[in-house]
C-alpha cells in the first residue's frame, strides 16, 4: 500500500509538471494580452501585469471596417467550421463504417492512402485546388474553404471512426434486423447511438481543423467580408511595428470557442479517443 501510494504521488507530480509545461504558453498569451507594449518589451519580465489593460480587448470590438470587423470574421469562422464539420461527418461516417464492416478489395491500400494524405502539406495542394475552384466558380465563396478544410479532416475522421465501429458488436445490429430494421435503419438507430462518443470526438477535431485554417481561406477568398478570424491577426502588423498586446488579446478571443468546446465535450472526447485506440 505504501509503495502504491508513493507511486500515485509521483505520477501526480509528473502529470502536474507536464500540464504546467503545456499550459504555460497559454498563460503567457493571456497575461501578455493584459499588458502594455512597454511592459511586454521590458528588460525584466513580470509574471503578472503591473497594470491591467482591458482596452486591448475592448478595441477588438470597436473596429467596424469590413476587412477587420471581428463580428464578421467570427461569423465567417463559424460558417466555415460548421460547414466543413458537417461535410466531413456525412462522408466519413459511411466510409469508416464500410471499412470496418465489409470485406473490401484493397482495404489496406485505401487506409494507407488516407494516412498518406495526412502527411501532405497544404502548400502542395493550394495551386491545383485554386485552379479547380477558379474553373468551378467557387472562389470568393464560403464553399471553397469548406471543401478544402474538409479534405484535411475526412481522412483523420475515417481513421478515428473505423476502429470505433469495429468495437461495436455485430450481434446488436443483427438483433435489430431481426426486430424489423433493415441495414440502414439498424445503422441509424443502433450503431450510431452506441458510437456517439467517437462521432462527437471526430466532429470536434473536424471543427477545430476548419476553425484554425488560415492558408485556404486567404488563398481562395480576397473579399474582406468572407475572411475568418485567423486572418484578422494581420491587422496588427503595420509599417510602424507590431502590436503584440493586441495580437495576444486577439489570440485569446480566437482560442476561447475551442476551449469552451473541449470543456463542454470533454467526457465524450476522452471516451472517443480511448475507444478508437483499442483496435486498428
Amino acid at each position: 500500500m505504501m509503495k502504491q501510494r508513493t507511486k500515485n504521488i509521483i505520477d501526480t507530480i509528473i502529470a502536474v509538471i507536464i500540464a504546467a509545461i503545456f499550459l504555460f504558453p497559454m498563460y503567457w498569451i493571456i497575461i501578455s494580452s493584459l499588458k502594455s507594449d512597454t511592459e511586454i518589451f521590458a528588460q525584466v519580465q513580470t509574471w503578472f501585469p503591473k497594470e491591467i489593460h482591458w482596452e486591448n480587448y475592448i478595441e477588438q470590438f470597436q473596429n467596424k471596417s469590413n476587412t477587420a470587423n471581428i463580428f464578421v470574421q467570427f461569423k465567417n469562422s463559424w460558417i466555415i467550421a460548421i460547414g466543413s464539420m458537417v461535410l466531413s461527418l456525412v462522408l466519413s461516417i459511411p466510409a469508416g463504417y464500410g471499412l470496418s464492416r465489409f470485406k473490401i478489395p484493397g482495404k489496406k491500400s485505401i487506409l494507407m492512402i488516407f494516412l498518406t494524405t495526412q502527411m501532405l502539406p497544404c502548400s502542395l495542394v493550394l495551386t491545383p485546388l485554386f485552379l479547380i475552384y477558379n474553373k468551378a466558380g467557387l472562389l470568393n465563396t464560403y464553399l471553397a474553404p469548406i471543401l478544402a478544410t474538409a479534405t484535411i479532416s475526412i481522412p483523420f475522421v475515417i481513421m478515428v471512426l473505423r476502429p470505433i465501429f469495429m468495437e461495436c458488436p455485430k450481434e446488436i445490429e443483427e438483433a435489430a434486423r431481426i426486430d424489423g430494421c433493415n441495414y440502414f435503419t439498424a445503422f441509424l438507430r443502433v450503431t450510431l447511438p452506441i458510437c456517439k462518443s467517437g462521432i462527437i470526438t471526430a466532429a470536434a477535431f473536424s471543427f477545430i481543423f476548419a476553425w484554425n485554417d488560415l492558408v485556404y481561406s486567404i488563398t481562395f477568398n480576397n473579399k474582406g467580408d468572407l475572411l475568418p478570424m485567423t486572418s484578422g491577426i494581420y491587422q496588427f502588423l503595420d509599417a510602424y511595428g507590431t502590436k503584440w498586446n493586441m495580437i495576444m488579446a486577439y489570440g485569446v478571443i480566437i482560442v476561447l470557442p475551442i476551449v469552451v468546446l473541449f470543456v463542454s465535450l470533454q467526457k465524450y472526447i476522452v471516451g472517443g479517443l480511448v475507444g478508437g485506440a483499442v483496435k486498428g
